[in-house]
């Protein structure tokens, strides 16, 4: 038969753990990340290379260590330009760079607006 009884009324229920170890769920690695003023500052150059014809699709991607921002002339191919952020170059040549299609640093700087000029050849040459 069943070899256990069911509880009384004056006995009290206590709750079994399957572990005695209390996990803590391990975090979520923090990711580098474009804000909203740096989005807003690529998204602009973008938009005016839509608008031109030139770009057609973007991807963004956050990883551990950089955020990266690919723009592409057509949707299948290798990125004709990145522009990284990595936080680990802040104090040296400057967080942010845009890199060419075969891997090449074409600039890189401390402050977005100046590295993103080399994107903007029209408006470079009337400033």
């Amino acid at each position: 038969m069943n070899d256990q009884s069911p509880p009384k009324a004056n006995q009290k229920l206590t709750l079994v753990h399957s572990t005695d170890k209390v996990t803590k769920p391990t975090p979520i690695p923090e990711m580098v990340r474009f804000d909203r003023k740096e989005l807003s500052t690529i998204l602009n150059v973008y938009g005016r290379h839509v608008a031109k014809g030139t770009w057609r699709d973007y991807a963004i991607d956050m990883l551990k260590d950089r955020a990266v921002f690919s723009i592409f002339k057509r949707a299948s191919e290798m990125p004709a330009y990145r522009i990284e952020k990595d936080p680990k170059l802040r104090r040296k040549q400057g967080m942010y760079r845009v890199v060419g299609p075969a891997g090449q640093v074409l600039k890189r700087g401390h402050e977005l607006d100046q590295v993103l000029r080399i994107l903007d050849t029209d408006l470079a040459a009337v400033r």
